[in-house]
């Protein structure tokens, strides 16, 4: 019987065979329908107590899935931007799914330094107020090796009590 990787080390086999496993597997996922990206937009941002000089706030997200079978999530990460400077970032490991055709609200405690606190401060120093604000909120969902799914909304929001 002749072995397609007769005369190769055992360690060179396994390699093959692995990059073999690889290039297939690759295959099969280019081969699935194409999905429809989700939708996130900000819901919402409410307060949350910080600690000494940074600020902490509670960013909602709502994600609806145009798709006809659910998104499993396990974590997200994003970054917001305010008047076009960096602001805030956050993590959740969140575990949850977005239905097929549905949507749910995710909320990720974002962290804001002291030193981004005073620069929005003086950009707003010619007496504008705290609504209406131009934002982007660029991030992603995490979903495994091949389902991370990222994002980004822009919009302009209020900041209650700041």
């Amino acid at each position: 019987m002749h072995l397609p990787f007769h005369g190769f080390s055992s360690p060179r086999r396994a390699a093959l065979a692995g990059l073999l496993a690889l290039a297939l597997a690759l295959a099969g996922c280019a081969s699935l329908p194409g999905r429809d990206p989700l939708n996130v937009q900000v819901a919402g941002v409410e307060p949350l107590e910080g600690q000494g000089l940074e600020m902490r706030m509670a960013v909602k997200l709502r994600v609806q899935n145009p798709n006809d079978s659910a998104v499993d999530y396990d974590g997200a990460a994003l970054e917001l931007e305010l008047n076009g400077k960096r602001f805030a970032t956050g993590v959740s490991s969140e575990r949850g799914s977005v239905p097929r055709f549905g949507e749910t609200v995710l909320t990720v405690p974002v962290s804001v330094s002291a030193f981004s606190a005073i620069r929005q401060a003086l950009g707003l120093a010619d007496g504008s107020r705290l609504d209406n604000i131009p934002y982007v909120v660029r991030g992603k969902l995490s979903g495994g090796m091949f389902g991370t799914t990222r994002f980004s909304d822009t919009g302009s929001l209020s900041l209650p009590g700041y």
